[in-house]
């Protein structure tokens, strides 16, 4: 378990070690209360797409996983274009922080402006390689480029409310309701675990638009 403490938040070769997360999809999906489900966090929900949309999916993610890295590039970009964009899809990103790599981006993304938190998921995804060997440096060469000072950022690192807020997204997840494997998505209620091609979720969402 990731202690959320700030003697915890040390980067690099102190991190604790990784959970076991194997990317699979799940053979049955299982369904989740969606009301529950789509109850937000006390610090908020991030949110792309329409509040009338048919279809809401909600993805956990870690910043740092290879896999959730991996459906970002090949897939989300088509996901945004064809059914975020138009309407058709809400799509919910939520933490599931598996090292303190990953909660150490997810605490920089929370301490900047709303409007800069889905820029900051893009970076970390598509320079993933590169941020996480050396987190702790390219995550402030990163926050600098959002305009947040040094001194915000090591303010950011050591703030116990924002790192507690995301191990809650996480833990409830985790209890409530199994996520055991990153990326996992729900949509419309049930869960989908591991990465999936554009058209694998194309076959998914089309027959409920």
């Amino acid at each position: 378990m990731i202690n959320t403490s700030r003697r915890s938040l040390m980067i690099g070769a102190a991190a604790i070690g990784l959970f076991a997360l194997t990317p699979a999809w799940a053979e049955e999906a299982k369904t989740i209360d969606l009301t529950d489900l789509l109850t937000p966090p006390d610090e908020g929900d991030m949110i792309e797409g329409q509040d009338t949309a048919k279809v809401t999916i909600v993805e956990y993610a870690s910043a740092s996983c290879p896999h959730c890295a991996a459906f970002y590039n090949d897939v989300y970009g088509k996901l945004k274009t064809d059914y975020i964009d138009t309407g058709k899809v809400r799509f919910i990103f939520r933490e599931f922080p598996h090292n303190d790599q990953a909660m150490a981006a997810f605490m920089v993304a929370r301490c900047s402006p709303k409007e800069k938190y889905f820029p900051l998921i893009d970076i970390y995804f598509k320079t993933q390689e590169k941020w996480v060997p050396d987190a702790l440096n390219q995550l402030k060469d990163i926050a600098k480029q959002t305009g947040m000072s040094e001194a915000d950022f090591d303010a950011c690192l050591k703030n116990e409310k924002v790192a507690k807020a995301i191990w809650e997204v996480r833990d409830k997840a985790d209890k409530k309701y199994g996520v055991t494997g990153i990326p996992t998505l729900f949509v419309n209620g049930k869960s989908y675990e591991g990465e999936r091609t554009y058209d694998a979720m194309k076959a998914l969402l089309d027959p409920l638009l």
